[in-house]
């Protein structure tokens, strides 16, 4: 049971605002990036919506992603044969924390922290699910992210 009294990672960076902000610069930001931009060469205009919808239901916020786009299996299914590497993987971390400190996000240690936490659990996932082989369970569960506290799959 989560304590009314403390935000939720969600309310602590801003909202849904703040999310759409990052996402939306981080993604600018990707197409001039040497790394990163092959990768979303075939991005549609909605994907930095997307991804803010989705991180704001894994941060504690509301659950449109799932209620629009079909929860974690769809984001799984958007990996599928990407073929994505260690390097993109650590360039997209890297970039989307440089992102969020040039729009001055919240930078307090406990925060930063649980955001860590997420990015490199979720693209480390993203990587192993887009190899030769992975397949998408249909019945995985949204992950939610919290104050040292993660509930979803492959966490037990």
């Amino acid at each position: 049971m989560t304590d009314p009294q403390i935000p939720t990672l969600y309310e602590w960076l801003g909202g849904m605002e703040a999310l759409t902000r990052l996402t939306t610069r981080f993604y600018e930001r990707v197409h001039d990036d040497a790394v990163l931009a092959r990768v979303f060469a075939h991005m549609g205009a909605e994907h930095p919506a997307h991804v803010a919808a989705f991180l704001a239901e894994v941060l504690g916020g509301p659950a449109a992603y799932s209620a629009h786009h079909g929860g974690h299996p769809h984001m799984i299914q958007q990996h599928l044969n990407r073929h994505l590497t260690q390097a993109q993987r650590r360039q997209w971390v890297g970039l989307l924390l440089d992102t969020a400190d040039e729009l001055g996000m919240p930078e307090d240690p406990e925060f930063r922290s649980a955001l860590v936490g997420y990015l490199e659990w979720g693209s480390r996932l993203a990587v192993i699910n887009s190899q030769p082989g992975a397949s998408v369970d249909e019945n995985a569960p949204m992950p939610r992210w919290g104050w040292g506290e993660v509930k979803g799959p492959y966490t037990g």
